[in-house]
């Protein structure tokens, strides 16, 4: 009797608490038909594989070389290996001895619990079925024992190199975690159950939709197909009133009746679309902007094909920044703007100010950067993807595209940097859940992928990423040596707390590269929401230091220091947006207010509507 009542406790209930098969015939169907599309499935992947060799690298990420280097690092520190398996299994111990006391009745504390805001085990059942939860627990000790020991190995590796290895331990950590597996996720068994499997049926379909969508690469559907360019999402009203083969230049209309003589020039980033400046009427930059009384103008940069492969880094400079600023001076009589760069967007803006500086040229009165970095030696987690190595192998994957990294790779980069929510999460609730997902502006957006052309993508990740040479110095535009210090003009800088992309600390450099008067600020959220953040929302909170470096009312304070934790020291939180700290801020750079111009009155004729034609190119 005692035995049996053991027996009952350790194994899960599948009579009650959901876990109870509702028609076992539907059941066994259902599964019949999974093994089916399995098998498809598993046939198209060795066959689209097969298809494959010889023509893309083998190990693009240089997986096999990162953790090479690690097996060395260990070999040569044995005992602390010996140390270390042996912290787990005295962690493991402790996991049990506490597993066998609830079991027994007692109340207990757990061993380890999940980070804070680590949403994959938010399932009552993690924590109240002492199955699941000693799943849970023995998969965190794992997965922090992996990543704390992979950090604490020497063995000679230099920060790069120990970066990526921590970094790949990471990502191999988070796929095996129990949430992405049927038997070990308690909200994916109940589904499996309690639909006699029609949840995997859907999910497989699912899947197999994405995979012929990515044409056998892994397209995960992020967002509901519940938007239309032009008529849901990116509606702010404008005409397109300039068009090379680099650019469209968006007008918007005005807003105001009187607007500042000063016009805005927008620069966003080309590894996206532009539009994530105009998602909804009630979260987009462009409008309210515009109600602001600032005459808005937008380079929507082309989505490029092979044709483009060879476009550089400079020619994004002189068809991008340079001929925008020729237009926007015929379409408003003025010769100087106020400008803002955005992420890469903001990187050739920096630059660009650079040989502006060096040439006498100043048609750029200020400059906004959102979210970009000129200084790139603490560029955070997209480093680990950059090495000769990687950077030969990325070389042959645009040769054989014909020039141009498509834009499901680039997608896959940056989903890695937040692989629980952008990937995991989706896998578990498109595929194992067989939901299909909601509509979600600033996801589609995200799904809505851009190509790069080879030439300048290239030099971005070798002369940025890999050398950080515009900030050493060593970077020069047609012979001119690009010198930052040069730039005397107005700068704000916007960073945002959470930033995987442009981390704060990285932002914060170019404090000290700057001639001119600086204002420097952090935002609460991370690359997209850190920036695109209303003020009617209410949402998160910003941080300035009105002591150090330029004021929202344009006086200076004291220099900034060399590390952003002196800065923080002193800085003062305020809730909300920061967009009326840069309207402050950039009302008083921006001259009398005169009568609203609207698109076509000035030199340029009207070529179509807002949004345009470049922004609803698809890169697949």
């Amino acid at each position: 009797m005692q035995k049996h009542a053991a027996q009952s406790r350790a194994k899960p209930d599948v009579e009650h608490g959901g876990y109870r098969i509702g028609d076992p015939a539907a059941f066994a169907r259902n599964m019949v038909q999974v093994g089916v599309q399995s098998q498809r499935l598993l046939g198209d992947f060795l066959k689209r594989q097969a298809g494959k060799l010889g023509t893309e690298p083998a190990d693009p990420l240089n997986l096999a070389g990162t953790f090479m280097e690690l097996l060395k690092a260990m070999a040569a520190n044995p005992m602390a290996v010996l140390e270390a398996q042996f912290q787990l299994w005295r962690d493991y111990m402790g996991l049990w001895e506490r597993t066998a006391r609830r079991l027994l009745g007692a109340p207990v504390d757990p061993v380890v619990e999940p980070a804070p805001g680590d949403k994959r085990f938010r399932d009552k059942d993690w924590q109240e079925n002492q199955i699941f939860d000693f799943i849970k627990q023995s998969y965190l000790l794992t997965a922090n024992w992996m990543q704390d020991t992979v950090a604490k190995v020497d063995g000679g590796l230099d920060q790069k190199t120990k970066k990526r290895i921590q970094f790949y331990t990471k990502q191999f950590a988070d796929a095996i975690a129990p949430t992405n597996f049927v038997l070990t996720n308690p909200e994916v068994l109940r589904a499996t159950l309690q639909s006699n499997g029609e949840n995997l049926v859907t999910g497989l379909k699912n899947l197999l939709e994405d995979l012929d969508r990515g044409q056998g690469q892994l397209s995960i559907r992020q967002s509901a197909d519940a938007f239309q360019i032009g008529e849901n999402i990116a509606t702010a009203p404008g005409k397109v009133v300039f068009r090379n083969e680099l650019i469209e230049l968006l007008q918007f209309d005005p807003a105001t009746k009187s607007v500042y003589e000063r016009p805005l020039l927008i620069f966003p980033p080309w590894i996206n679309k532009y539009y994530i400046l105009d998602l909804r009427p009630e979260n987009s930059f462009i409008r309210w902007a515009s109600a602001q009384g600032y005459t808005v103008f937008v380079v929507s940069w082309v989505n490029p094909d092979r044709r483009l492969a060879q476009r550089t880094f400079e020619d994004y400079m002189r068809e991008g920044i340079f001929e925008a600023l020729d237009a926007v001076e015929k379409a408003t009589g003025e010769r100087q703007v106020n400008a803002i760069g955005y992420c890469i967007g903001g990187t050739l803006l920096a630059a660009t100010l650079a040989y502006m500086a060096a040439k006498k040229d100043d048609r750029i009165a200020s400059a906004t950067f959102f979210a970009a970095q000129a200084d790139f030696s603490e560029a955070g987690d997209l480093q680990v993807f950059i090495d000769d190595e990687q950077l030969e192998a990325l070389k042959e994957q645009m040769n054989a595209s014909g020039g141009v990294l498509e834009g499901k790779k680039m997608a896959t980069t940056f989903n890695m940097l937040r692989a629980n929510d952008l990937i995991w999460s989706f896998v578990v609730s498109n595929y194992l859940l067989g939901k299909e997902p909601a509509p979600f502006d600033l996801l589609y957006w995200n799904s809505d992928t851009t190509r790069m052309p080879e030439a300048c993508h290239l030099y971005y990740l070798t002369q940025f990423y890999k050398n950080n040479a515009l900030a050493r110095g060593k970077m020069s535009f047609d012979n001119v040596k690009l010198e930052l210090s040069n730039v005397k003009i107005p700068v704000y800088l916007q960073s945002a707390r959470e930033d995987h992309i442009a981390p704060y600390r990285s932002v914060y450099k170019s404090t000290q590269l700057f001639g001119g008067p600086v204002r420097f600020i952090i935002a609460g959220s991370g690359h997209i929401a850190g920036v695109i953040n209303p003020p009617a929302a209410n949402k998160y909170q910003y941080w300035t230091n009105d002591a150090i470096g330029m004021k929202a009312d344009g006086k200076s304070g004291k220099p900034y220091p060399a590390k952003v934790e002196d800065w923080q020291a002193g800085a003062t939180e305020h809730p909300g947006s920061w967009w009326p700290d840069w309207d402050a801020w950039l009302s008083r750079l921006s001259g009398p207010k005169i009568p609203a111009r609207k698109p076509g009155d000035g030199k340029l004729k009207v070529l179509g509507d807002a949004p345009g034609t470049y922004v609803k190119i698809k890169a697949q």
